[in-house]
């Protein structure tokens, strides 16, 4: 699976902005996925990730902020980002992930980041 993310851009803190990740191949709907991201000079961090079945988790820094869907029918993974914080500032990525009911035990299943899309938050 090759995934496009999109949707990035500058936005004042308490906006919103939506986060979309395009995926090529048949297979998408079996995929879990997930949307990371990674702030200058930290980690990249696992911010959500749906399970094929449309099962959820989140970060605790987002939760009741973001909410992560998906439309299979479009090959699509979408990320609605709600009351906008600086610290939310940073490259967000797209990726298949092995889905667990934990959000700490969610891995990525590839190193393959691709470009990301950027997300910065103004005060």
């Amino acid at each position: 699976v090759q995934l496009q993310a999109s949707g990035g851009g500058l936005v004042q803190a308490g906006g919103s902005l939506r986060l979309s990740c395009a995926a090529s191949g048949s297979t998408f709907s079996s995929h879990s996925m997930g949307w990371f991201r990674q702030a200058p000079g930290k980690q990249r961090e696992l911010v959500a990730a749906i399970s094929s079945g449309a099962g959820t988790n989140y970060a605790d820094s987002v939760k009741g902020r973001f909410t992560i869907s998906r439309d299979n029918a479009k090959n699509t993974v979408y990320l609605q980002m709600n009351s906008l914080k600086p610290e939310d500032t940073a490259v967000y990525y797209c990726n298949s992930v092995y889905f667990r009911a934990s959000n700490y035990y969610t891995r990525p299943t590839n190193d393959d980041w691709g470009q990301g899309t950027l997300v910065t938050v103004s005060s």
